[in-house]
């Protein structure tokens, strides 16, 4: 795996994670016929809440995002984008996991929702994340807290909060 490290995001790095989300999901909004290049960084720059947020670099360069945003039932996992170049090196996996633990000490419940097709889909369902419901373009997914002992290993630094 890739050395990276987590730090939180700023108001500053709203562009730079605008313009990583269009890459990122690119062609999986082509196959749904919902790709445009306005929109796409758009409803980035409408949602995009750095109290909530991490940005995740490698070599002090932006390799991705991910926030966590409370709800009333539940945290969402949102705008969790890492560079293309970086994908399958076990970084997601260690973002995630270190995030679930956080969650599932805190006993909180986790919702998402990933495009329909998407390969990051079997990520979250290796990581017990389960389908709520679904419509033509989302799938809408949920995770309830574990137990510590059932819950994810160490992910280096995860002894403190992302």
């Amino acid at each position: 795996m890739a050395d990276w490290e987590m730090r939180p995001a700023s108001a500053a790095d709203a562009e730079a994670v605008a313009a990583l989300r269009a890459v990122v999901l690119r062609a999986d909004l082509e196959r749904l016929g919902r790709y445009d290049e306005y929109r796409v960084r758009q409803r980035l720059r409408d949602g995009f809440a750095s109290e909530h947020t991490w940005v995740i670099e490698t070599g002090g360069v932006l390799a991705g995002c991910v926030a966590l945003r409370p709800a009333d039932d539940a945290h969402w996992l949102e705008h969790f984008y890492l560079d293309p170049s970086l994908q399958g090196r076990g970084i997601g996996s260690a973002v995630l996991r270190l995030l679930l633990e956080c969650c599932d000490r805190d006993g909180t419940r986790i919702r998402l929702n990933v495009l329909r097709g998407s390969r990051a889909r079997r990520l979250y369902e290796r990581h017990g994340f389960e389908v709520e419901t679904e419509d033509p373009v989302d799938v809408f997914m949920v995770r309830e807290p574990m137990p510590a002992q059932v819950s994810a290993g160490h992910v280096r630094g995860a002894s403190e909060e992302p």
